[in-house]
Formats: C-alpha cells, structure tokens, sequence
C-alpha cells in the first residue's frame, strides 16, 4: 500500500537533509551580511590623539567611521571612509553619508583624526559630514590603556 507525506513504508520518517541546508545557508548569508555591516573600518594610518577621560566605545549600526588621514609630505588631508580615500571631489562620500543616514535621525559620524591634522582640515571634514548629518563626534584614545 502507497503511502504519502514523506515517510517509508515501515512506519519510521525519514529525516531529508536539503531543507536543513537551505536553512542552514540562510542563516549563515544572514549572519555574515550582518556582521559586515557591523565591523567599521580603523585605518591604522591615523594616530589619533590622547584624552584622558575618553571612553571605549560600543559599536552602534547607527554610526559610521571617518577617518582624516594627515599626509605630512604633501601638507594634505585624505578623508577614508569604508576603506576607500577621497581626496578634493568629496560629492561620492557625501551621497554615500547622505544615503545612510536617510531616514535615521540617530545617524551620527565619528570622526578619527591625525593628532597632527590642522584645524584647517578639521574644519573642512565638518564641512564634508555636516552635508549628511549634524551629529559629529570625535575619536581619541585614553593614555592608560
């Protein structure tokens, strides 16, 4: 006698796999695509400066890094944000800041700066953020650590 839903005929069900692994596939593009989003990107060229009432900070989907990267051959500022450098046209960096932070009103920018970037290139990487958003803060690091 034919029997239907999946079992033999000896009355045991049978276990299939290929769901299993679909599922299991799922939740792994899941989980990586997730903590991709979550690693922001420190570029070790920035020597950030010392204060020593700073505090670690936990990482939060709701900021994004940018570093100003002070080359002292050329006296320039280089701004990286998720590992690519901008240089004089900062509209691409802009529209990438602008894209996320649309629709998040707790969007904020992290700024690293060299300890020896001028004002003047502080300045001008507040410029290039506040296109996006208003909420800036500033990396440093504790001596005691």
């Amino acid at each position: 006698m034919a029997s239907g839903g999946g079992s033999i005929e000896g009355g045991e069900p049978e276990f299939q796999i290929a769901p299993m692994v679909d599922v299991l596939l799922v939740l792994l593009v899941f989980f990586v695509s997730i903590s991709s989003a979550q690693v922001e990107q420190v570029d070790e060229r920035v020597k950030v400066p010392v204060a020593p009432d700073s505090m670690e900070r936990k990482p939060d989907p709701n900021q994004a890094l940018l570093n100003v990267i002070w080359n002292e051959n050329e006296q320039k500022a280089v701004l990286n944000y998720a590992g690519r450098d901008y240089e004089g046209d900062f509209e691409p960096l802009v529209a990438l800041l602008q894209a996320k932070a649309e629709g998040n009103d707790k969007f904020e920018v992290i700024i690293r700066g060299d300890k020896n970037t001028p004002a003047r290139e502080m300045s001008a990487a507040i410029a290039v953020v506040s296109q996006a958003t208003a909420k800036v803060s500033f990396a440093t690091v504790n001596k005691s650590k």
